[in-house]
């Protein structure tokens, strides 16, 4: 499949809008906002401002390393990937 049908496809679209969903959970349960986000993830050498991660996080698209690099610098240290 190339990959501009497997970005489109529904199967995709549904796990990057339940990653989203994850990371602005935590975010969420946490009271981090972008802007402390950001400065915790120039903390471990992630260079992002506020206004880019607003835009990749409600594209969903992001990389395993993007995920787990905000998960760490949230303290986040388990997940729960079934839906609630």
């Amino acid at each position: 499949m190339p990959v501009n049908e497997w970005k489109s496809s529904p199967v995709t679209q549904e796990y990057e809008t339940r990653v989203k969903n994850m990371l602005k959970g935590e975010l969420k349960k946490r009271g981090i906002t972008y802007a402390q986000l950001a400065a915790r993830l120039a903390d471990v050498g992630v260079h992002e401002n506020e206004r880019n991660l607003n835009n990749k996080i409600s594209r969903g698209g992001f990389s395993a390393v993007f995920f787990v690099q905000c998960m760490e610098a949230i303290g986040c240290t388990t997940l729960r990937l079934e839906e609630h």
